[in-house]
């Protein structure tokens, strides 16, 4: 199971938000780029980013902020928020992003993600993010009748190379991840599922890789306030 350390950007700096709260962010870091590189140094082999203001906004707005990160590692990253276009896509793995990430187009725009998928073998995934089983859009601002399952059943035959499981309810709570409800989506769909929100320990992302289904597991705050050992995880993740 692959560790993915957060770097979630906003207004150029590296923050954790609380239950997805544009209002109750901390800022961790000034530097994202010198942040991602220690990690890499760490030993995680991925980074995951999110542009926040590009949730909100519709479009990239953090694109310095991310272009310095990838101009700084040499480890793939994967980056969601604001990316609703062909030609967003288009530039951001011309940029050197290994993956794009889709949430709210999968959802109003389900057609772009199957043509990115078919354009871009293996570096489009499908962000899904819940509250109450449902999914929410639009930097989670907006919630739909759609059910998580519903919606990753609907593009497991695109050739989408993850999907990306967020419970806001638990995202920056330090509570845990819903392992449970993670789990049974994962066991629902052929394609790799990667757990967000609340992992916050070490026996967290055990009880996450001991499923023996869930194959990633996104952590933040956690990592940075020395919560998770970072390699410590990653030993624990490589002995599944």
């Amino acid at each position: 199971m692959i560790l993915y350390p957060a770097i979630d950007l906003k207004d150029g700096q590296c923050v954790r938000l609380l239950r997805g709260e544009m209002e109750a962010a901390t800022v961790f870091s000034d530097d994202p780029a010198a942040q991602a590189a220690a990690f890499e140094t760490a030993g995680c082999a991925w980074i995951h980013l999110v542009d926040l203001n590009g949730a909100f906004a519709g479009e990239p707005v953090n694109g310095a902020a991310v272009e310095a990160i990838l101009n700084r590692i040499d480890v793939p990253a994967q980056l969601g928020g604001g990316i609703r276009d062909m030609a967003t896509i288009e530039h951001w793995l011309e940029k050197g992003l290994a993956r794009v990430i889709l949430g709210t187009a999968a959802v109003e725009n389900p057609d772009l993600v199957r043509e990115a998928a078919r354009a871009f073998p293996g570096r489009v995934a499908v962000g899904l993010d819940a509250r109450g089983g449902k999914v929410a859009t639009r930097g989670w601002a907006e919630d739909t009748d759609m059910e998580v399952t519903d919606l990753a059943r609907a593009f497991e035959d695109t050739g989408i190379a993850a999907i990306i499981y967020t419970d806001i309810e638990r995202d920056g709570a330090m509570g845990g991840p819903n392992v449970a409800a993670t789990e049974a989506l994962a066991r629902s769909v052929n394609v790799p599922v990667i757990a967000s929100g609340g992992v916050s320990s070490l026996d967290d992302l055990i009880r996450l890789r001991d499923t023996n289904v869930v194959a990633g597991a996104i952590s933040g705050r956690a990592l940075y306030d020395g919560a998770i050992d970072i390699k410590a995880a990653l030993a624990a993740l490589a002995a599944q």
